[in-house]
């Protein structure tokens, strides 16, 4: 009988075979695992990316005052290198922007350059043929929509505005690098007495935290430039000594606003103490006119008297009216430009007003009638009564206030119903042109 043939052989193969097969299944399994995850991943990251960018967050829909510091640099990334911070491109606008005009003019930083005193003092600079170089992070604390408007009228007169924030420390070094400024007129701030009491982190992070990292650079500069300040009268507190005077105390603040600008005060004086850099603080008082702020009381009775609705006015806790000196923007920027003129190198490597006078002012040239509610002056940060002594200015740097009020609003009232569209006869009178026109 014959033996059964030997298939032990072909069952080993068949085995080495299924087993090669099951190598080479895993092998492709585990590539196409690897390939799927990171398809994955890169999908995953891109949406994040295009979500980050294009999609505000939610708390700015929640919290209008919600302050959106919008960083340049993170933008730069989708631009050409031509045109990105710190390229070829955006260089050359730096560069064109921040070189004066005329002989022996000044280079200057302007930061907050798209707010209402800052845009006002650029064009004034730049029409003089100065090097004016515009920063600002555009934020929302007002109708961001005024200040693009601003943007758009200094880029008409070849002022270019960086948008950047004040604690971004490479942009700024970077700034300085590429142009050695010989003066910061530094307005950037959080400004409001109120909206301390809501976001104060805001005030801290500006008006204190801002302004050391400015004069951080400014002191690395070389040659360090002149810097040029807004304070502010808040900063006399509860002081009841009128008129107000640089050697009146300041010691006794009545908001955060006025803290953080009382301690840029003394932190200004400790950096030219030790480094030697040269600053010029200015205490600005009320100050109003055309593409003036929304926040503003002057700005909002307009709006609310033109629109028929019922304005606050508030007394004093003694029963006065709240009394303020106001004024006007052409004197600020006088005021403003006379310090830079008068400012000496850096060393290191108007009247008092009751507010029921200027609602006055505002029914005879609006021709409509205001709707008054009188009620006592809450406790939030505003003081009663402002009232300034300009004579140290005027003897510094010769500055003397010009407009009156009555002049100073029937330009304000001109300007708004043109930019709003508004109906409306201004009562006649003795027309100055503003610092502000777009000729």
């Amino acid at each position: 009988m014959a033996s059964p043939p030997d298939t032990s052989k072909t069952l080993k193969l068949e085995r080495y075979n299924s087993y090669l097969r099951k190598i080479q299944n895993t092998k492709v399994l585990n590539a196409s695992s690897k390939l799927l995850f990171r398809a994955t991943l890169l999908i995953a990251l891109v949406l994040v990316l295009f979500f980050t960018i294009n999609c505000p967050p939610l708390s700015d829909h929640n919290n209008p005052h919600h302050l959106h510091h919008h960083n340049f640099l993170s933008t730069a990334i989708f631009a050409s290198s031509s045109s990105a911070v710190g390229g070829a491109a955006w260089e050359k606008q730096v560069r064109h922007s921040s070189t004066p005009r005329r002989p022996n003019g000044l280079s200057v930083l302007v930061t907050g350059a798209a707010g209402f005193v800052g845009s006002h003092c650029s064009l004034a600079l730049k029409k003089r043929g100065d090097g004016v170089l515009g920063l600002d992070n555009f934020n929302t604390y007002y109708d961001p929509s005024l200040k693009r408007a601003r943007q758009k009228l200094l880029l008409k007169h070849q002022v270019f505005i960086v948008e950047g924030d004040l604690n971004d420390a490479p942009l700024l070094a970077k700034l300085f690098d590429v142009m050695p400024f010989t003066h910061i007129l530094h307005l950037a701030a959080q400004a409001g007495v109120r909206y301390a009491m809501q976001n104060p982190q805001s005030y801290v992070s500006s008006n204190i935290a801002g302004f050391v990292n400015l004069l951080e650079v400014a002191k690395a500069a070389n040659p360090q430039p002149a810097i040029v300040w807004a304070s502010s009268s808040s900063v006399y507190g509860l002081n009841t000594e009128v008129p107000f005077s640089e050697n009146h105390r300041t010691d006794q603040p009545a908001s955060l606003y006025a803290a953080t600008k009382k301690a840029g005060e003394e932190i200004a004086h400790t950096y030219n103490h030790i480094y030697g850099i040269s600053l010029t603080g200015l205490r600005f008082f009320t100050v109003y006119g055309p593409w003036g702020r929304p926040d503003m009381a002057y700005f909002f009775f307009t709006k609310d008297i033109l629109q028929g609705k019922p304005i606050d006015i508030y007394q004093a806790q003694d029963e006065k009216q709240v009394a303020r000196d106001f004024t006007y923007i052409d004197d600020v920027v006088k005021g403003c430009i006379g310090a830079l003129d008068t400012a000496e190198k850096s060393t290191g490597s108007g009247g008092k007003k009751k507010v029921g006078k200027l609602v006055s002012i505002l029914e005879s040239l609006l021709n409509i009638k205001a709707k008054k509610h009188v009620i006592k002056m809450p406790r939030n940060g505003d003081v009663p009564y402002t009232h300034a002594n300009v004579s140290l200015a005027y003897r510094d740097f010769g500055y003397k206030p010009t407009t009156d009020l009555s002049t100073g609003l029937r330009k304000f009232v001109k300007w708004y119903a043109s930019y709003y569209g508004i109906q409306t006869k201004v009562k006649k009178g003795k027309e100055v042109n503003s610092e502000h026109n777009e000729d």
